[in-house]
């Protein structure tokens, strides 16, 4: 985890460098919402890479129907509706996943209307997801 980096060493890629440099640029709450997300997409990665096999093998896999909670983060949300939707291939909605994450995090959109356009974004994958297998 980056927080527990004191500082990072000088052989590392370009885009390491970025992305520690934006995390020594950002207040204690942003680098650890950047923290949040950066282990949000490895444990992503990680059920993506063990779920791919069940996924292949389930035809005409219905929503769980996870219910909402009322209070929930984006990062939560995100967690509900890749196991509410585990027929979607998340890797494909990535982009759209993380404008959304980035919208809450750099714009300041509440986390109630990404969750509300995230739940969108995967009814619609869905719905096209039926449509090509009906």
């Amino acid at each position: 985890m980056l927080q527990n980096i004191p500082s990072m060493p000088r052989k590392r890629g370009r885009e390491e460098r970025v992305l520690y440099k934006i995390y020594k640029n950002l207040d204690s709450n942003n680098q650890q919402t950047l923290i949040t997300f950066a282990n949000f997409l490895a444990e992503q990665q990680s059920q993506e890479k063990s779920n791919t096999l069940a996924v292949n093998t389930t035809q005409n896999v219905q929503p769980l129907g996870l219910p909402r909670p009322q209070q929930e983060s984006v990062i939560k949300g995100i967690r509900r509706l890749t196991k509410n939707y585990p027929m979607l291939d998340t890797d494909s909605m990535f982009d759209n996943i993380s404008q959304l994450m980035t919208a809450h995090i750099m714009e300041g959109r509440s986390a109630k209307n990404v969750i509300d356009d995230l739940e969108t974004l995967f009814a619609q994958q869905y719905a096209l997801l039926d449509i090509n297998n009906g």
